[in-house]
């Protein structure tokens, strides 16, 4: 079996159902009345919770490929990205729908009145053309650079999230914290590796070559 057939076969698969875990979680504290007194907050905080958590390892993909050199995880991506806008949808659908009975007044003025929630709001509007056109097909229809471009603003999405997450708790600020360092790690890594390939070759091979390390007079 060749490393693209064990990952298509084996390890997708098995990543899928993993993924589905906190779904299955979910429902069965529904099912046992395990959610609390506030049964609506608290699905609603485990769905945004997971969509940030997929939008990060969605992140995480492209420098764990490069700092692995295993380019098998590349075909995870679009998968765990299409989680991340899954549970958006959980937690789009249980605020509109439960949280705000639908009622559309209700929910433009709570998009106005509170900063989290616009900025939360705003994400997942941009989430959506990113699910939207992540076929192959579409791929090819809007053609490789515009996709790519496209496809940039989920650096966007995953900052508004943590800026959500962080503008909606207002006391124990630990876990939104982590999420941003997180996110600022990812971010930092793909802004090193730009600059270095925007270098020419004979000065990066300069900059890490044990020549280059001259004593100081």
């Amino acid at each position: 079996m060749t490393q693209t057939e064990w990952v298509q076969r084996v390890i997708k698969p098995v990543i899928f159902l993993m993924c589905l875990i906190p779904l299955a979680l979910l429902v069965w504290d529904a099912l046992n009345n395990h959610l609390g007194a506030n049964p609506i907050e608290k699905v609603t905080r485990r769905t945004g919770d997971w969509t940030l958590r997929f939008l990060l390892i969605t992140l995480a993909i492209t420098p764990a490929r490069r700092l692995s050199g295993w380019n098998g995880l590349m075909r995870l991506r679009r998968m765990l990205g299409l989680f991340a806008f899954f549970y958006a949808c959980l937690h789009f659908i249980i605020y509109i729908g439960i949280d705000q009975s639908l009622d559309m007044t209700e929910i433009i003025k709570d998009v106005i009145k509170h900063k989290y929630v616009t900025v939360g709001f705003a994400s997942f509007l941009l989430l959506i053309p990113l699910a939207a056109t992540s076929t192959n097909a579409m791929m090819k229809r809007l053609g490789g650079r515009r996709w790519q471009q496209l496809h940039k603003s989920v650096y966007a999405i995953a900052i508004g999230g943590v800026i959500h997450y962080l503008w909606l708790v207002k006391a124990d600020l630990r876990e939104p914290l982590i999420y941003a360092a997180i996110l600022a790690v990812l971010l930092g890594y793909r802004l090193w590796v730009k600059q270095r390939q925007a270098l020419p070759p004979n000065a990066v091979r300069s900059s890490i070559h044990p020549s280059a390390i001259r004593p100081t007079k």
